[in-house]
């Protein structure tokens, strides 16, 4: 069934310190599962009906059990230094809010988000082949996910302590601390186990699909830390995942560090120099551990 992009847009204007620069609108939308689900807009102060330029424009997925407005404070005012516009969606799993793990009416509407955006705030206009998708934890899964579609052309991706392998995510909540309540939530939102039903699993595995992204040609940046103690093993969701990603020939790059899960997509840690090998902010004192090559090829 096709989605109408019919949408309700409120003004709202950020009064953080913290913030300064930029400003946050929301919009509302019809989400694949049917429920509304609302969307921040964050885009420097200075944009808007009368001053407007193309810019480019991310899709940033929120991280699991966490909302829209919760993964901003991952953003702060970046955006103001580009310029770039971010869109932040609550979303929709397909049974559950919060944790859509990468369910495919998920995906289609990360991949409707800047004609939402557009219907929204007629004003506002993307810089042609601009759109990006930078996400963390399952933030960083459904980036991945959207980069194997063909619906939406992405002119880059950053996934920072992504999960690519969701069965195996389930067999490692169970020993993994404070994780011990998700297999059941994921029962519910997949509509089964990975042994009864390891196809809805597999869908949803950025790992299954390393083919669809592999011929996107799509630039993907993949950051994962050694010390992650949520997702912790990363040696099978981003280490196997990026081996065969670059058998495949994908154009994909890697940082493996040592920090906290959630603590490198900030932007006091890593997001600066995940965001100036794309062009989005400048370059100027910020360290980008890729090659010039693979940072400026769009």
């Amino acid at each position: 069934m096709r989605l109408a992009l019919a949408v309700v847009a409120v003004t709202a204007v950020a009064t953080s310190a913290a913030h300064a620069g930029v400003r946050t609108l929301t919009f509302t939308y019809r989400s694949s599962a049917g429920p509304e689900a609302t969307a921040y807009l964050v885009l420097p102060s200075w944009y808007g009906p009368t001053r407007h330029p193309p810019v480019p424009f991310v899709i940033s997925p929120h991280g699991r059990g966490v909302s829209g407005r919760y993964n901003l404070r991952f953003w702060g005012a970046i955006a103001g230094r580009g310029p770039f516009i971010v869109v932040s969606p609550d979303g929709h799993g397909r049974r559950l809010p919060f944790y859509s793990w990468g369910w495919r009416g998920q995906i289609d509407d990360l991949a409707r988000m800047p004609q939402l955006a557009r219907a929204a705030f007629p004003w506002l206009r993307i810089a042609p082949n601009r759109v990006y998708a930078i996400g963390d934890s399952m933030g960083a899964q459904e980036v991945l996910l959207l980069a194997a579609r063909h619906d939406i052309r992405l002119a880059g991706v950053a996934a920072f302590d992504p999960v690519s392998d969701m069965a195996a995510r389930y067999g490692a909540w169970s020993v993994t601390s404070g994780e011990q309540q998700l297999p059941a939530l994921a029962r519910i939102e997949f509509g089964g186990t990975p042994t009864g039903a390891p196809a809805l699993y597999a869908a949803r595995s950025p790992i299954d699909l390393v083919g669809a992204i592999a011929r996107s040609r799509v630039p993907i940046q993949l950051w994962w830390s050694r010390r992650d103690a949520v997702i912790t093993d990363q040696h099978v969701q981003s280490a196997r995942f990026y081996a065969r990603l670059v058998a495949r020939g994908a154009r994909v790059r890697r940082v493996v560090g040592d920090w906290a899960h959630g603590h490198a997509m900030h932007p006091q840690t890593h997001l600066p120099a995940a965001l100036a090998c794309f062009g989005l902010i400048p370059s100027g004192g910020v360290r980008v551990p890729f090659g010039s090559a693979f940072c400026t090829s769009r």
